[in-house]
């Protein structure tokens, strides 16, 4: 077995990004220093690992079989690294996180200033990704996502109350098309439909009516992957929209939007972050856990 472990992490982190460009960026080095200490790698265990094109890098076969080895490895090495900080007491390092856009505006970026000045030994790598990632295998510390989206294996800890959805028009739509009543009657009307990152399937509308659940398959002229879109859409009178309640208050409050169908839109367990079940917390991610518990407890969140 080689004793030099010089080129896993650039590997790790090429294979993870799929660009030497992106993995130097995160690495903090260049580009030709992470294809030279990849290819190093390769040279010294006489087996190619990465498949190389002119637009893109992937794994061979034997890249991957020697990844799926190697990824647990590498995550005992860190978690060797980060059992130095509980020694010495004090948070520090590298926290890689995994967040949608909507966490990010309401959760993340109102504290970032506050915490990175609390703990200044820790530095913050945050992703903004609204698919659904598996954060062991791209490198990530901890993500956040909504309750229901969460697997049962891992630890979670509730940053937000429950939430829901809410259908939403501009007034001049409403007074061209009129308001549907029930959630069946949407589809008489233009809906605008949000195509989902990961799976490409669009998104079915969800609702309870006594008792029962319901989805719809709903039909427009617009389709995007962005709520922000959607909301403005909206508010230009192209259709309705399902969205977060909490992003359209301003707009209700204002009368930009109309909110129709309330008692039909059910509540669902809200925001929550989330990290592999280990049996010793980095002491990096008990600060943030620890930070973001305190300010909820401090101040109420967006909810329903």
């Amino acid at each position: 077995m080689p004793d030099d472990l010089s080129g896993l992490t650039a590997l790790l982190v090429v294979a993870e990004r799929r660009s030497f460009t992106a993995a130097a960026a995160e690495l903090g080095v260049t580009p030709s220093a992470v294809s030279q200490s990849v290819r190093a790698l390769e040279e010294r265990v006489g087996v190619r690992l990465l498949q190389r094109t002119t637009r893109s890098v992937g794994l061979t076969e034997a890249g991957t079989r020697f990844l799926d080895r190697l990824r647990p490895a590498m995550e005992g090495v860190r978690a060797a690294f980060e059992s130095l900080d509980e020694v010495r007491g004090r948070p520090a390092g590298t926290l890689r996180l995994n967040i949608p856009r909507l966490a990010s505006e309401w959760v993340i970026e109102p504290i970032l200033a506050s915490f990175l000045a609390a703990h200044p030994e820790i530095k913050l790598d945050i992703t903004l990704d609204d698919g659904i990632t598996d954060i062991v295998a791209g490198g990530f510390d901890a993500g956040i996502r909504v309750g229901e989206m969460l697997d049962r294996d891992v630890i979670a800890v509730r940053l937000t109350d429950d939430m829901r959805m809410a259908v939403v028009g501009s007034p001049a739509y409403f007074a061209a098309r009129g308001k549907p009543r029930h959630p069946r009657e949407l589809h008489a009307h233009d809906c605008i439909n949000y195509r989902q990152i990961r799976s490409g399937a669009l998104y079915r509308w969800e609702f309870t009516d006594e008792g029962r659940d319901i989805t719809l398959a709903v039909d427009g002229r617009l389709t995007t992957n962005d709520q922000d879109i959607m909301a403005r859409a909206a508010r230009d009178g192209l259709g309705l929209a399902y969205l977060f309640e909490h992003t359209v208050a301003d707009d209700l409050a204002h009368k930009r939007l109309v909110r129709i169908l309330t008692p039909y839109c059910p509540r669902f367990p809200g925001l929550f972050l989330y990290y592999p079940s280990r049996t010793q917390t980095p002491p990096k991610l008990r600060a943030l856990v620890e930070f973001l518990r305190a300010r909820r407890r401090k101040r109420p969140s967006p909810s329903a």
